[in-house]
């Protein structure tokens, strides 16, 4: 979403992230042992674990790890300029809620919203967490419809 709106600003009037995983990939990977990194690199791929994925793993290619370091954020200002609501739960455990927080203080808009809800996990699937998100979404457009009038 971030990398959209840098790249058309007159197209996009406010975000809505769940979960934001900015950098996830690249910053898990770097938090591999050194020896791991080196193996999935030899291989050209890491089988990364993940408990949503009836496999139990993800297949990502060491090739797409590497591009992905070349559009990571969350070392410099971001510069998107928008509306910016983060919806995150405290307990997901792919990504953690702390990135919510590095993304409101790295972009550059002052109409950030970090909304955390202690319970629920990554996906946001409750009635709860569908409910957030339906009235986050309410209260966003409402809000630009009132500037745009």
């Amino acid at each position: 979403m971030l990398h959209a709106a840098i790249a058309r600003p007159q197209k996009v009037v406010a975000l809505i992230g769940i979960a934001a995983a900015v950098d996830g990939l690249v910053t898990e990977f770097n938090q591999l042992p050194v020896e791991a990194q080196k193996e999935i690199e030899m291989k050209g791929v890491w089988s990364m674990p993940s408990k949503y994925n009836e496999e139990g793993v993800y297949h990502i290619q060491h090739s797409f790890i590497k591009e992905a370091e070349h559009h990571c954020l969350l070392h410099s200002p971001i510069p998107v300029n928008c509306p910016i609501r983060l919806l995150h739960c405290m307990k997901d455990d792919v990504v953690s809620w702390h990135t919510s927080i590095q993304i409101a203080d790295r972009v550059v808009s002052t109409d950030v919203d970090v909304i955390l809800r202690k319970h629920g996990d990554h996906r946001m699937k409750e009635k709860a967490d569908i409910h957030l998100l339906v009235c986050t979404i309410d209260d966003l457009i409402d809000r630009l419809s009132t500037v745009v009038t």
